[in-house]
């Protein structure tokens, strides 16, 4: 991967920063917070996987990000991504946003594919989220996942799409529906 490649991998997510400041609203934030990833075209493992070192925190309505993007943060959603292009190696960015079945239901009326997984049934010694992801990306990976939490463990929606801009404006989308 070319430096060039890098750069336009981190220029795309401060764009997409930017649209997500505009488009989303801090109910969207899951407690744990939220990122949004983005992988180069022959990413292999998280050094070629861009997110927010910091995380996306919610502040009241507005959501606040104190730091840059950069290669090789250990995210969770830099992880999905990763399990993602396993799959579907053109699906390059994801999300996370705060579950509600609202959330879930706007999706669906917009004809997104969702999927959902049961964190009760995750095998021993695995990943939870490269578990969950794998387990919804049997024939293809679909525009979003979730799962319903379990005991210490907050519910989330994974949002995926192309590039980063293609997952804020989804994510637009469920707030003109909310």
């Amino acid at each position: 991967m070319s430096d060039r490649e890098r750069q336009e991998v981190l220029d795309s997510l401060c764009e997409a920063l930017t649209l997500m400041q505009r488009s989303m609203y801090g109910a969207l934030v899951p407690d744990s917070g939220s990122n949004i990833a983005y992988a180069t075209s022959k990413a292999r493992d998280l050094r070629d996987v861009a997110s927010f070192r910091d995380r996306i925190l919610r502040s009241g309505d507005q959501i606040v990000v104190t730091g840059l993007p950069s290669f090789g943060e250990h995210t969770e959603v830099a992880g999905i991504v990763l399990t993602a292009m396993k799959f579907d190696p053109d699906i390059r960015s994801g999300a996370v946003v705060r579950f509600s079945q609202k959330t879930v239901d706007v999706l669906k009326d917009l004809f997104y594919e969702v999927c959902c997984f049961d964190r009760a049934r995750e095998p021993p010694g695995i990943s939870t989220m490269d578990w969950g992801v794998a387990s919804c990306c049997r024939e293809g990976v679909p525009d979003v996942i979730f799962d319903c939490g379990a005991p210490g463990k907050e519910a989330l929606i994974r949002i995926f799409a192309e590039n980063p801009v293609e997952v804020v404006n989804i994510i637009a989308k469920i707030r003109s529906r909310s």
